[in-house]
């Protein structure tokens, strides 16, 4: 074998490849699809969690729509104020600082005080179990408790006790994305500086919710008579507080003879 009939065939397929590469190389120009150069720069300003809490599958996809229009600049809850005020510049618009806000499971409904109608021994995850007639506990309204809410926070800001979701406040950035999950919609996005909040939801009347809960609201209106700021209401036979009402005096949370308004520490 002479050493040209192996350097020819190398030297044909070097050509190829280099061919290859220089045709690839002016396709990847030709058929490039532009990016508008707002979308990184938008992105670089939001938090990058990728929660997935302003309804969008991670933060590359809201700066997409922030740019295109489809969402609000403000649409992370977890953004900070100079982030927030960034965003606004590189879209040419005004961006008003975020209202701090932290997540609230409004139930009080937990393995001891809560009535239960099966024994679920499904998936651990609440949106399969409320499929099963609305989960175990009798209250249509009740925290289901197996931690969906907690798989989705990014924070490590939630967790289970005793068959109830609960918040830590001081890890909680209010991002949304428990809330967005919760299959019974039972946890709100309420002010960081709020004082007190009902931490129930039930809607039945004082005498079902009795039969439900220990600790279910009754509707008994003790809190919204005594609150000297008219900052609580009660509606649909559950009691609520306004937050922009509220101011801190805690004598809703001393009358109320269920004890399910809670100072929020």
């Amino acid at each position: 074998m002479q050493i040209s009939d192996v350097l020819i065939p190398v030297g044909i397929f070097a050509a190829l490849g280099v061919l290859f590469g220089v045709l690839l190389a002016v396709a990847s120009k030709v058929f490039a699809v532009k990016v508008d150069e707002r979308i990184p720069a938008v992105l670089e300003n939001l938090p990058g969690a990728n929660c997935g809490g302003c309804g969008y599958s991670g933060c590359s996809a809201l700066a997409e729509a922030i740019v295109k229009g489809e969402a609000s600049p403000n649409a992370c809850n977890g953004c900070s104020a100079a982030g927030l005020r960034k965003i606004g510049e590189i879209m040419g618009m005004e961006v008003a600082d975020p209202v701090p806000l932290h997540a609230q499971v409004k139930c009080s409904g937990n393995c001891h005080t809560a009535v239960f109608k099966y024994r679920y021994e499904g998936a651990r995850d609440c949106i399969a179990a409320e499929r099963m007639g609305g989960g175990d506990k009798v209250c249509a309204n009740g925290c289901i408790g197996l931690g969906t809410c907690v798989a989705a926070c990014k924070y490590d800001a939630i967790r289970v006790v005793d068959g109830l979701a609960v918040v830590d406040t001081a890890k909680c950035i209010g991002c949304g994305a428990c809330a967005n999950l919760c299959p019974k919609h039972l946890i709100a996005m309420i002010p960081a500086k709020s004082k007190y909040d009902v931490l129930c939801r039930s809607v039945e009347n004082g005498a079902t919710t009795r039969r439900q809960c220990a600790v279910g609201c009754i509707s008994c209106r003790i809190c919204e008579k005594n609150c000297p700021a008219g900052a609580v209401t009660v509606n649909n036979f559950v009691a609520s507080i306004d937050q922009n009402k509220c101011t801190g005096c805690g004598i809703c949370a001393e009358k109320c003879p269920r004890k399910i308004i809670k100072r929020i520490d």
